[in-house]
């Protein structure tokens, strides 16, 4: 860039000397110290605001957190004078003196993260670097724990038997951002009956910012910066169908439970970085037979059923609640979650399966698995089977079914849910065995161990 430095030199009478970097960065800190976050609402746009994030060579806006190119940092912020008559541009001075070799998205850290880099694995320690949290906490104003009664009161009547669970997991959220919980809630009924209305004060309670609202095509899509949130909600959506409920379900486990502990975080014209794994999955949902699929061994998801219908309230129950809300019932339903008492709840435990969990697990259940099922049981429940096995010894009509094309893509899960998980030929490049003259997956039983399943399957896989 061919600029001359020496018109800067006018600029000395417009503006007053710049501080030293030293001098800015104690400035930065007591501006924290008074607004608990790093931010001066009353600031405007100053060099305090921005930090150079090095890997894409931009700067990170700290105020909303999005990142500016240097030219658009330059054309706001006034050059910076080095040395008596020496300006040097913003950007370049940035670069010098406030760099960070990584961002996340950390709750319960600063929002500088010195001496530490956050990998696949973790955090590590390394001197002498910076890592941008882009993390922001709430802002709510303080409200009175025990005054938040009528929310309270919502909660139990949609929810009655469910509600303690409930309010201990949106708690969680409030009180410890940081940590996973190893389940998702599942929230389900008809519509109009205030599931949404119920999460309102806990989005303020999270922060806005930190609460996310997806559809399942977003949760399947490439683009996840949904994850750098407390809480994800989840809209379900109806007929997935059966190979897109399966998916999704599979697509879920990464974020319903850690392992993982780190998420890998792909957002649109960013280089993609990674997060701690502590978001938490609510799934909102009106249907029970249709919508998601829940295998009965499933220790990931919390489900609640209310049994209500929306003629079941007046409508000046929604205005007055709502009233409520405008007036302070915010504030005192986060000053109760922030007070709830957590030492009886277990993150990490999986959750207790209610009779609506049961309910959605056999509504999952499709009719086949039943005579899948009653076929392996007339093969006496081997070790290992084959597709073309189990088809010669099933009715003709469900022999159609297995060995039609149109059915590839089910025919794992059928046999999954059965017990029966396919082998993988390690040395072949389909993951195929030659069995009985012809390619084919091999099916082991679930409950053999490792060494087992493998014994077994080469025994089949030898058979002739």
């Amino acid at each position: 860039m061919s600029t001359d430095f020496t018109d800067y030199v006018k600029i000395k009478e417009r503006h007053a000397a710049r501080a030293t970097a030293a001098e800015r960065e104690k400035h930065r800190s007591e501006k924290a110290k008074k607004t608990g976050n790093g931010f001066d609402a009353s600031a405007g746009i100053s060099l305090d605001d921005f930090y150079a994030y090095m890997p894409q060579h931009n700067y990170i806006y700290t105020p909303s957190c999005e990142t500016w190119p240097g030219c658009s940092v330059n054309a706001r912020i006034p050059p910076i004078e080095v040395h008596v008559g020496k300006f040097i541009p913003a950007s370049l001075w940035l670069d010098q003196n406030r760099p960070v070799e990584q961002m996340t998205w950390a709750p319960g850290l600063p929002m500088i993260i010195r001496d530490r880099l956050i990998s696949q694995g973790g955090w590590i320690q390394r001197s002498n670097v910076s890592c941008f949290n882009l993390y922001r906490p709430p802002t709510i104003g303080s409200g009175d724990a025990a005054q938040a009664g009528a929310w309270i009161e919502h909660g139990r009547r949609i929810f009655p038997d469910d509600i303690d669970h409930i309010v201990q997991w949106l708690a969680h959220r409030v009180q410890r951002p940081q940590d996973k919980i190893n389940h998702a809630l599942v929230l389900g009924g008809p519509q109009g009956i205030g599931k949404d209305t119920l999460l309102e004060p806990v989005k303020r309670a999270v922060g806005a910012w930190n609460f996310s609202e997806i559809s399942p095509q977003q949760m399947l899509g490439r683009f996840n910066g949904f994850a750098k949130s407390v809480i994800v909600r989840l809209s379900e959506a109806r007929d997935l169908g059966d190979v897109d409920r399966y998916q999704f379900y599979e697509h879920l486990k990464v974020y319903t439970a850690a392992p993982p502990d780190v998420l890998r975080v792909d957002e649109k014209y960013l280089r993609e970085y990674n997060i701690p794994n502590c978001c938490g999955i609510v799934i909102t949902t009106n249907y029970k037979t249709d919508g998601i699929y829940l295998p009965a061994d499933d220790r990931r998801h919390f489900v609640a059923w209310a049994n209500l219908t929306k003629e079941d309230f007046e409508d000046s129950y929604w205005r007055d609640l709502y009233r409520w809300y405008d007036n302070g019932g915010f504030e005192h339903v986060a000053a109760y979650l922030a007070s709830v008492d957590l030492s009886g709840f277990n993150a990490k435990a999986p959750p207790p399966k209610t009779l609506a969990f049961w309910e959605i697990v056999d509504a999952s259940r499709a009719p086949e698995d039943a005579e899948l099922a009653d076929v392996i049981d007339k093969m006496g429940q081997p070790e290992t089977l084959t597709l073309s096995q189990t088809a010669a010894r099933a009715t003709k009509e469900f022999s159609d079914w297995l060995l039609d094309r149109k059915n590839a893509r089910r025919i794992p899960h059928r046999l999954e849910a059965c017990g029966y998980i396919a082998v993988r030929n390690s040395s072949a490049k389909d993951g195929q065995w030659k069995v009985d003259g012809k390619r084919q997956a091999i099916y082991a039983k679930a409950s053999l161990s490792l060494r087992d399943r493998a014994a077994a399957v080469m025994k089949r896989a030898g058979a002739r």
